[in-house]
Parts: structure tokens; C-alpha cells; sequence
């Protein structure tokens, strides 16, 4: 059972650093869900402010969903080794 509660307990640490990840770039940049929804619509990735407003409050959305973010706001991830 330890094992179980650890497990969820790491799933919610990492559900709030996603949220908080894509909350902070739209924040940087003074942008809203409407506007978030605007711009992933003209990538062609079909949004709207309510749906995306639910997925970030959730926390749980796919990679992809970030990588539509971050192409939206024409933001690049880099990846590191944690070494």
C-alpha cells in the first residue's frame, strides 16, 4: 500500500509542475486561455479557452498538449540530462 500512496503522491508532484509550467510561460507573456486558444487555432490545433482552462486546472494532459503550448507560443524545450 506504501508503494501505491508513494506512487500518487509523485503523480501529483508532477501534475502541478506541468500546470505550473504552462501557467508561468502564459503569465511571462500576459496571455490568457482566450488568447492561448486564438493562437493554437491559427497552428491549427483545435482548442478552445474552456477546454484548456480544464486541462491545465486538471494538471493531467498529454506531451502533446505542451508541445502544441509551446508551439502556439513559438517556445522550444530543451532537454537535459538531469547529471
Amino acid at each position: 500500500m506504501i508503494q501505491l500512496e508513494y506512487f500518487y503522491y509523485k503523480e501529483s508532484i508532477m501534475k502541478n509542475e506541468a500546470r505550473q509550467f504552462i501557467k508561468s510561460e502564459l503569465a511571462k507573456r500576459d496571455i490568457n486561455y482566450v488568447q492561448l486558444a486564438s493562437y493554437m487555432n491559427k497552428k491549427g490545433y483545435k482548442e478552445n479557452p474552456d477546454t484548456i482552462r480544464t486541462k491545465i486546472h486538471r494538471g493531467s494532459f498529454s506531451f502533446s498538449f505542451i508541445l502544441e503550448v509551446c508551439d502556439s507560443l513559438n517556445l522550444t524545450i530543451d532537454i537535459k540530462d538531469k547529471g
